[in-house]
């Protein structure tokens, strides 16, 4: 009945349904763990009406043209521009740190430094703030040991259980010092939220004759993978098969469980009308949890009360209701991700695809390029 079977139904296995369904006229099966399209974009309203998003924040932001062209058939968009704030003793600052946040943190010498920091590195430059300690200038250092100290250190060892030396350059290279006095998080051409929501988006991209979903199935109880081929419900599948989930889980993590760390939210609704300044609040140096999302702030949504949401990292241990949020990359778990690979290297028509299948952190904009390109390959 089906030229293609997707597991999961984010944004990598929706946007290669969509675009085998439409362009290439192909019949999709999705199979869907959860009870919901979306992935860890899903948006509801709460009890309250405020608009949330169920697995923690998510913007939208690219320099890829073909990718905002290509999500703009399912949404308008709300112009949404991402500016985090760091809480640190009680006075809110600009993250990443850029020029605006050197002024407040070094008041007496801001102009000085800021003439240092272009001068070395250049304006605009974003530099990671490993690199920035390695230089030998002693405003510079004094500066790296100011972010690593009061931004950096205690906010990494919360978000991955490590220092930030035992983590992958990839990962501590996304929160840079910025040699700007542009207060957004990105600097990305293209910046928005889905104006209705990331579940309408999902809706719409979903909503065609060729493509079914399954909701609450397990892509486990339906697959079996043997030596001519993979079988689905019995019967060999001779169409391509997207696999976008934690690929050591569906083979029951024979060699051992893929590390990866988890969040825990905990959502509170106020009456007042507003609770902190900016959508997300970074708490660097005090509290157990991460940040605070305030999501009127984040969706541009009018309504009574706000509703915010605290983020406790963790390490998974796969219990029931915990999910894999963020590989833990380095070489040993590379490795192992890569034993599970082997297992599935042999079907050619087996595709690994997203955060969990390729054991790899990306951003919306990665994995919906890296999906158009795919259903491409596949057409």
């Amino acid at each position: 009945m089906y030229d293609i079977l997707v597991i999961g139904s984010g944004f990598a296995g929706s946007v290669v349904a969509d675009r085998l369904a439409r362009e290439a006229g192909k019949k999709v099966l999705i199979i869907e763990k959860r009870d919901h399209i979306g992935g860890n974009c899903y948006d509801k309203k709460d009890e309250h009406g405020i608009l949330i998003h169920q697995y923690g924040p998510h913007i939208f932001h690219t320099n890829i043209k073909e990718v905002y062209d290509y999500l703009s058939q399912y949404t308008e968009w709300y112009n949404y521009s991402h500016e985090v704030v760091a809480k640190v003793n009680g006075e809110y600052i600009p993250v990443p740190f850029n020029l605006n946040t050197l002024k407040i943190a070094y008041p007496d010498k801001a102009e000085e430094l800021e003439k240092k920091l272009i001068e070395i590195y250049g304006q605009g430059k974003r530099v990671p703030i490993l690199d920035l300690r390695e230089n030998k200038d002693e405003d510079i250092q004094a500066i790296a040991d100011y972010v690593y100290e009061n931004i950096f250190l205690r906010y990494t060892m919360k978000q991955w259980g490590q220092k930030p030396e035992d983590i992958d350059p990839a990962v501590t290279g996304r929160v840079p010092v910025l040699v700007s006095d542009d207060n957004r998080y990105f600097q990305d051409t293209y910046q928005g939220m889905p104006l209705h929501g990331f579940t309408p988006l999902f809706e719409k991209m979903l909503d065609h004759e060729n493509i079914d979903v399954k909701l609450s199935e397990d892509a486990k109880e339906h697959l079996e993978f043997k030596e001519d081929g993979i079988y689905l419900d019995g019967q060999l599948f001779k169409g391509e098969v997207i696999y976008t989930g934690a690929l050591d889980e569906l083979f029951d993590c024979k060699y051992g469980r893929l590390p990866y760390r988890t969040l825990t939210f905990d959502f509170e609704y106020m009456k007042e009308d507003s609770f902190q300044p900016k959508a997300v609040v970074n708490y660097t140096v005090d509290e157990d949890f991460t940040r605070i999302t305030e999501y009127k702030k984040l969706t541009g949504q009018q309504a009574e009360g706000t509703t915010i949401m605290r983020e406790y990292p963790s390490a998974y241990t796969g219990e029931n209701g915990q999910i894999p949020y963020y590989a833990i990359i380095n070489d040993d778990n590379m490795a192992l991700y890569n034993k599970y690979v082997g297992l599935v290297g042999k079907y050619n028509n087996f595709h690994l695809l997203g955060r969990l299948a390729e054991y790899k952190y990306y951003n919306i904009d990665g994995i919906v390029d890296k999906a158009l390109k795919l259903a491409k390959e596949i057409m």
